[in-house]
């Protein structure tokens, strides 16, 4: 398991460690039974603190995603996926409505950013291809 993390981001390193298990755990990318680094080992990994790392593998436990598991240390959940593309769209959101936002702020017109994303997506090899049978209408998000 790879967590990405960084350092000059304006979003606090714990909800970046919770996002990322979220978004892997909600794509299916992560499955239950999958252990995650331990607190020390990812927090020497990326240099942060351990207490950053804690505080987010003790909220993912109090949310359900994560198990403690005697001599394993922290496990993904069994937790059964909810609804298919509506959840995982949801989690997407809050970032692109950040970027809407500088979008904006940088006058940006939407094609050039639609475009900028779409650039994006194919350099981490997000699959372009007709829209998911869940997607309501023409394929536009909800």
């Amino acid at each position: 398991m790879r967590f990405s993390i960084q350092a000059s981001s304006a979003e606090p390193i714990y909800r970046q460690i919770v996002e990322q298990v979220r978004r892997h755990v909600a794509s299916g990318q992560w499955k239950a039974g999958e252990e995650l680094p331990s607190v020390r080992a990812l927090a020497q990994e990326h240099a942060i603190n351990p207490m950053t790392v804690s505080k987010a593998y003790s909220l993912l436990e109090a949310e359900g995603l994560l198990e403690r598991r005697r001599g394993l240390g922290m496990v993904i959940a069994d937790v059964r996926p909810r609804g298919g593309l509506a959840p995982r769209l949801a989690l997407l959101e809050p970032v692109l409505r950040s970027a809407a936002r500088q979008a904006a702020e940088l006058d940006l017109r939407a094609h050039d950013a639609q475009a900028l994303f779409a650039r994006c997506l194919r350099e981490h090899g997000v699959a372009d291809g007709p829209p998911d049978p869940e997607s309501p209408g023409t394929g536009r998000l909800p």
